[in-house]
């Protein structure tokens, strides 16, 4: 960007990313840079996780980001089928198309339930924050199960609202749930995830990562950040306020809201490409899209320099 726009101000202010500005702190890192993890790192960020997520810690393998683990999930499962939400991260179709599955991405994926191997979706959703009910999730799952098919749900941006998990289900079998620590926490760096499923199918997948498939940092850190409830609670009050200030900064420009979540917002504008460019060459940076050009998603400005500059650019 900075080669593109070599007049922006800096420090560039990055929007594009949906991750939490103000991260949980690690602390507690200790001898944990130098030294392999053991058993008893794994069992206790099972743990935490477990609490936060409301699954049995049986049913929760730990991997080295939510990314990866969708990448590897083709190794595991055979769909001929495959209705993917869209629009949504890009991965998820990608992966199984490039598997040789027959994707269809739609808006409707649920109601794909009876015809399909397979139903992905992200909960809420990615970029536009759209959200589905449990009830209605649970349905299409229980329709997938009487062909042996799967529900897989992303969940990266489900510790904005415990109410949307699903984890707490993937007891009742022929469901996957994706998490991520990267978002919410503002751990990306860390590359800490975790799928959720039947045992015996993770068992499988942990033979393909190894031993030690996530280093003993990312495995310490991840572990406190689960067990600081206290810390939890007090970031979706926060991140909540933030998007309040934000959906009252873009009122005041030509950006019109049409959805997202506390982390991020998907606004609708005449000309996505020339109001990115706009914001670019005041050195902010926010995320638009290859299939519209109309639609931008925004982050959350960290503070009110930022917010200050976000306004500005908008303004023109």
């Amino acid at each position: 960007m900075r080669e593109l726009f070599p007049s922006a101000p800096e420090p560039w202010i990055d929007l594009s990313t949906g991750i939490n500005p103000w991260p949980w702190l690690a602390t507690g890192w200790d001898d944990a840079p130098y030294r392999l993890p053991t058993e008893t790192d794994q069992k206790r960020c099972v743990a935490a996780m477990a609490k936060v997520f409301g699954a049995p810690g049986q049913n929760i393998l730990i991997g080295p980001g939510s990314e990866l683990l969708i990448h590897l999930l083709p190794m595991l499962l055979r769909p001929r089928r495959v209705a993917v939400l869209s629009p949504t991260y890009a991965d998820h179709a990608h992966v199984w198309r490039t598997s040789g599955c027959h994707v269809i991405e739609t808006p409707t994926p649920l109601a794909e339930a009876r015809s399909c191997d397979m139903v992905v979706i992200c909960n809420p959703n990615n970029p536009d924050g759209r959200r589905f009910d449990p009830a209605t999730i649970e349905i299409a799952r229980r329709h997938l199960s009487e062909h042996s098919g799967w529900l897989v749900i992303d969940e990266a941006f489900a510790d904005l609202t415990p109410e949307l998990c699903s984890a707490s289900c993937v007891v009742n079998g022929n469901l996957l749930v994706l998490r991520s620590a990267g978002k919410f926490y503002g751990l990306a760096g860390l590359r800490l995830g975790a799928l959720l499923g039947p045992p015996e199918l993770l068992r499988r997948l942990a033979a393909h990562l190894g031993l030690w498939r996530v280093s003993t940092p990312a495995l310490t850190v991840g572990a406190a950040a689960y067990e600081d409830c206290a810390w939890q609670t007090a970031t979706r009050q926060r991140l909540a306020k933030a998007r309040e200030r934000l959906d009252h900064l873009l009122a005041q420009t030509e950006c019109r809201v049409m959805g997202g979540t506390d982390l991020f917002r998907y606004v609708e504008v005449i000309d996505a490409d020339e109001v990115w460019r706009r914001l670019a060459e005041h050195g902010v940076y926010v995320r638009r899209f290859s299939w519209t050009n109309h639609h931008l998603r925004i982050g959350l400005p960290k503070d009110a320099t930022a917010e200050t500059r976000l306004l500005d650019a908008l303004r023109g």
